[in-house]
């Protein structure tokens, strides 16, 4: 079914791209996973090898999926790879759990890590401070000044969005040039005259896990996973992208080498300004950092920078999210309101309320678990976009791009590996997040099917009439 009306307009240039893919990838996992990872793996060299395997991986997949949307350039990401290379089941489950897992948690997570920060000046914001909860764990609920302004914040930028996409990446623009202005001050401020200690690169941490650390740096590959996700967020509005075919690798393959670099940077003033013990458990490391790096009253400045910053994630994934749901609409799988844009400002406006609402109820569980929750979705349908280019590159006519071709098949071969390790102990030592993940792929056939049958006994009331 292909619904008529207004379309969406090739207006993103490549800067504009490149600036969503970093502002995708920069935030909440940066700034709020480093001590989740100083607690569980405890070694200064596993924890920056585990932070430059994620880099890697990410840059893989930028270059796998770039040869992906080069080909398939129209709006939705792995809903299009997807439905192309195993049928339109695959693609509507895939597209569902980008809707909840891929942008929905996200922007959930972001929101709160950013009210976690805004806890340093307000205790009313801070992460414990709940009014009320129910349940323990994943499936917990809870309810508490950080909701209050996670979906406060949700609330804002859903109605920037709503107004126009231009204006939109006019404010992404801004809110990434502030993002990477605060970085590489903190950075080299931090290097150059921050109270730091070289001495903390070789002072290991007592770990907290009991996890075999073979097995513990596939768990915690589930963090740096989440981190770095963002690097396919221009595949998502291709079809808005001027030129995609020479722009389209470009903002992906940039975006991920350019925050590879940054996140390295970062590892290092953190692990500079405190040793791995320091900072386990911690999950607001920027402020951590700059208090230990330039005071308390310095710290407060960086850290309402690190919250500011925080804002471009938000942004970007506000912009990017609804464009899945549209492309899903606008071929039948999903609710026909989704597939409409509004014909002032173009844009989709009912995907963009529907994934607010969703970000907002995501806001109600805990930071740690919306990580593992996202990171194990997500990997899985990430594996089977890369493995669909061994299907594609049989078909006549497909484009193939260089750094794909260099050493193929290596590429994707390394990226699928890694992605099925992950899962294979994800499934062993984390079952909620595998039951739960499960649920929501579950949930994304179960709908699919009741769409089918709703499209099916509509066709046939027309047929009877």
């Amino acid at each position: 079914m292909t619904l008529s009306g207004p379309t969406l307009l090739r207006q993103i240039s490549l800067s504009a791209a490149v600036a969503l893919v970093v502002s995708n990838m920069v935030g909440t996992g940066i700034f709020t996973t480093p001590g989740l990872l100083a607690r569980d793996l405890g070694d200064p060299k596993l924890y920056f090898a585990i932070w430059l395997t994620g880099g890697v991986i990410a840059l893989i997949g930028a270059m796998c999926y770039s040869e992906l949307g080069v080909n398939f350039p129209s709006s939705g990401g792995e809903y299009v790879f997807l439905t192309q290379a195993y049928g339109p089941v695959w693609g509507f489950m895939t597209g569902w759990t980008s809707f909840v897992a891929g942008f929905a948690a996200p922007v959930a997570a972001t929101a709160l890590a950013f009210a976690g920060y805004c806890g340093y000046f307000s205790p009313v914001f801070m992460p414990n401070n709940v009014y009320w909860r129910a349940g323990s764990g994943l499936l917990s609920v809870q309810i508490g000044g950080a909701q209050i302004l996670a979906c406060a914040t949700i609330g804002v930028f859903t109605i920037a969005n709503l107004y126009g996409v231009q204006r939109a990446a006019a404010l992404q623009k801004f809110l990434t040039g502030l993002k990477l202005a605060v970085i590489a001050t903190f950075v080299f401020l931090g290097l150059t005259v921050g109270n730091g200690s070289w001495a903390n690169f070789t002072l290991p941490a007592l770990r907290e896990s009991s996890v075999p650390i073979a097995s513990q740096f596939a768990i915690s590959l589930f963090y740096v996973y989440v981190s770095y996700s963002g690097w396919n967020a221009a595949t998502y509005i291709a079809e808005e992208i001027r030129d995609p075919a020479k722009n389209l690798p470009r903002a992906l393959m940039i975006g991920a080498a350019l925050v590879t670099i940054l996140f390295l940077l970062l590892n290092l003033v953190y692990v500079y300004a405190a040793p791995l013990g320091a900072m386990k458990g911690i999950e607001t490391i920027g402020a951590l950092a700059s208090s230990r790096l330039f005071g308390s009253q310095v710290a407060g400045l960086f850290s309402a920078l690190i919250a500011i910053a925080l804002l471009a994630m938000v942004n970007a994934m506000v912009t990017v999210g609804p464009r899945v749901v549209y492309a899903m609409a606008r071929n039948g799988a999903f609710f026909a309101a989704a597939a409409k844009v509004d014909p002032h400002w173009r844009t989709p406006m009912p995907a963009i309320l529907m994934q607010a609402v969703a970000a907002m109820l995501m806001t109600m569980t805990s930071l740690p678990s919306l990580f593992f929750f996202i990171g194990f979705t997500l990997n899985f349908f990430s594996v089977m976009s890369v493995a669909s280019l061994f299907h594609f590159r049989r078909r006549p006519g497909w484009k193939r791009l260089a750094p794909v071709s260099f050493l193929w098949p290596l590429q994707p071969v390394v990226f699928i590996l890694v992605g099925v390790w992950m899962t294979i102990f994800g499934l062993t030592l984390e079952p909620k997040i595998a039951i739960a993940a499960a649920a929501i792929i579950g949930a994304g056939a179960f709908f699919y099917q009741k769409q089918l049958k709703g499209a099916a006994d509509w066709q046939s009331s027309l047929t009877a009439k």
